[in-house]
């Protein structure tokens, strides 16, 4: 791009979690670092591919891949996401300033 940096386009994650108990604050720690909390096992937010990637290598230092899972749902991005909640939201996933 003459006269300007390329930034790398960012895609939209949702990364629902099901690991074994003794690691479930290692995991929700780690997934804090990068994305909103909206729920028990649940995250969602903005990354660019290469942070996606690195998120998902630090995630399979922490599990035990013979028994915990992580579904990662990839959108181009989050105009492409229509969310509803039915009852209370646990936390918001806007930047508030």
């Amino acid at each position: 791009m003459p006269g300007g940096e390329w930034t790398e386009p960012n895609v939209y994650v949702i990364v629902v979690y099901d690991v074994a108990q003794e690691r479930v604050a290692k995991v929700c720690q780690y997934l804090r670092r990068y994305l909103h909390w909206v729920q028990n096992s649940a995250f969602e937010g903005e990354l660019t591919e290469a942070r996606l990637a690195q998120v998902q290598a630090g995630l399979r230092d922490l599990l035990d891949l013979n028994r915990d899972s992580v579904y990662f749902y990839i959108l181009r991005d989050a105009k492409w996401v229509r969310k509803q909640v039915v009852g209370r939201s646990k936390a918001p996933t806007d930047n508030v300033v």
